[in-house]
């Protein structure tokens, strides 16, 4: 038996393999399966958060709504929605000046909700029994406690997609298969440039 379901951490996977290449406008489902060729794929979960305009990039959000259209057309697929903490903090410089530690303030950014969203369906959809094989699309070392009940207590098998040049090595541990995701693959997996859904024709981002 090989149900699968498939958990997609979306900002560890754009930051880990799809920024600043040309593989943004990416076919999840496609990935998925020329990387589990064997594998019936049931749903595949994408965690992520919408972004707010930027002065020096004010069509970001544009962007990212193109793209989750793109996704919504893609049957297996459910998008589940985090949220962005952003907030003006001071931060020390790496460097002192004269001697003494010098502060800046900036603004931070933060993703909230994905990991904990991932944790919790991963749990939840092992308990209702809805697959036999999770595969987790991260490199991020908080989801190894649940991978941990996952696999030890509920018996089920955990792989990991990892779209890191490097893996965790705690997750490597635990996981019960790991495969990384390479540039070739990333290159077969995209959408094509025009594409239609119930509203109409939409196109992939110019600057992608």
């Amino acid at each position: 038996m090989n149900r699968t379901n498939i958990y997609i951490d979306a900002f560890n996977l754009y930051f880990g393999a799809l920024k600043e290449t040309p593989f943004r406008w990416l076919n999840i489902t496609k990935l998925c399966r020329v990387l589990l060729p064997k594998n019936d794929i049931k749903n595949i979960k994408y965690y992520t958060a919408l972004v707010k305009p930027r002065k020096n990039d004010p069509n970001q959000p544009i962007r990212q709504q193109t793209y989750l259209r793109a996704l919504k057309t893609l049957p297996e697929v459910t998008i589940i929605y985090g949220h962005f903490l952003s907030h003006e903090i001071e931060m020390p410089l790496a460097e002192s000046i004269d001697g003494k530690l010098q502060y800046v303030k900036v603004i931070k950014t933060e993703e909230k909700g994905s990991d904990v969203n991932i944790a919790t369906h991963l749990i939840n959809d092992a308990y209702k029994n809805e697959y036999d094989i999770a595969v987790i699309v991260s490199n991020d070392s908080d989801l190894l406690e649940p991978i941990k009940i996952i696999t030890s207590e509920l018996k089920k098998i955990v792989g990991i997609l990892n779209p890191h040049k490097y893996p965790s090595r705690v997750l490597l541990r635990y996981a019960s298969f790991y495969k990384p995701i390479r540039k070739g693959v990333l290159e077969i997996s995209q959408f094509p440039k025009n594409m239609k859904d119930n509203i109409g024709i939409f196109t992939k981002p110019e600057s992608w």
